[in-house]
């Protein structure tokens, strides 16, 4: 190989090393913070860029990887990286012992939901930004467990996760972090806690239908007496009601009779009038009549009374066979 050769092909070596470090493809969603000389010059975004090699350095950034093992176990590694991914990224912290207010040690897991909004902020503002935001993470829950009894913390997950972004969030600013959400995925206090809570739980529930049959039977009972108190008014109106229709009836019967006594006394009292006759004595003797029918009408009668007055009745019915013989005279 000539020595022009080889000086050509170093020079194209050259080249291609120098485009190979001076083009940068950043895809969506990362950000890759550039230095020159050590000194922050620029943050490439999206796209095709170009920085000067040698020159121009991307300055790399501490970044938290968790694997599955096999033996069910996750494994944290942290690894430097020259991108900086800006979407929204979740940390899934291990169980941590928190202790309560009332004393009880209880086992903790928690979500977390953060997004880089600064690149810069993020690279220069913190070291490592992973474990400061777990670390973060971790101090805060104890501090907001310890404030709250269990019963406190096992009824009240969303007001933890509501303190917990709060704090988290304003302490997060400053490195270009927005924590977006936490969720607390198992709260685990110990074996005794929980049979004690257990059994509470059960005793509670006893308590709870003692008193919704309690309650039943009371308002059975209290429905039953309505019911026989509501029957009992009913009758007694029903009752009432007939009463009054048969008094109202009874009284238009004897209406309707004493009308067509008084018709028949009228007619009577016309007709004797124009026989020139007594109508007293035809009605005295019409009701001793009666009087006699309902005296001798008895099954087992064996003995007729005469009355007092028999010789007014005899001349009573003289009279009337006068009177009608006279009508029939004037007819």
């Amino acid at each position: 190989m000539t020595p022009g050769l080889f000086i050509l092909l170093l020079v194209a070596v050259f080249v291609v090393f120098l485009v190979a470090k001076g083009v940068r493809i950043v895809q969506q969603s990362e950000a890759m913070v550039i230095e020159r000389f050590g000194k922050y010059r620029t943050t490439l975004v999206a796209g095709f860029n170009i920085i000067i090699p040698v020159f121009d350095k991307p300055r790399e950034i501490i970044s938290r990887l968790t694997r599955d093992l096999p033996d069910g176990n996750k494994y944290i590694q942290f690894m430097k990286k020259e991108r900086i991914d800006l979407r929204e990224s979740v940390f899934d912290f291990p169980k941590q012992n928190v202790i309560t207010k009332d004393n009880v040690m209880t086992e903790i897991n928690a979500l977390l939901y953060f997004q880089v909004m600064d690149p810069v902020k993020a690279m220069y503002e913190i070291e490592n930004l992973p474990m400061a935001i777990e670390k973060l993470t971790q101090t805060t829950l104890r501090n907001v467990i310890g404030e709250m009894d269990l019963d406190e913390c096992l009824t009240s997950r969303d007001t933890i996760n509501g303190k917990l972004r709060a704090i988290l969030d304003e302490a997060s600013h400053k490195w270009g972090v927005k924590v977006n959400r936490v969720e607390l995925q198992d709260i685990n206090p110990p074996r005794d806690i929980r049979e004690a809570m257990e059994k509470q739980m059960r005793a509670e529930r006893d308590k709870r239908a003692q008193i919704i049959d309690a309650e039943g039977s009371k308002r059975a009972a209290v429905l039953q007496a309505e019911g026989i108190q509501q029957a009992q008014i009913t009758t007694a109106e029903g009752q009432k009601q007939g009463q009054i229709l048969e008094a109202e009836g009874d009284a238009q019967s004897r209406i309707r009779r004493a009308q067509g006594e008084a018709e028949a006394i009228r007619l009577v009292t016309d007709a004797i009038k124009g026989a020139n006759a007594d109508p007293a004595n035809y009605l005295i003797a019409m009701k001793y009549l009666e009087t006699l029918e309902a005296m001798t009408s008895g099954k087992d009668n064996k003995v007729v009374y005469i009355p007092f007055e028999a010789t007014g009745v005899l001349s009573s019915l003289g009279g009337i066979k006068d009177m009608l013989a006279g009508t029939q005279v004037k007819n």
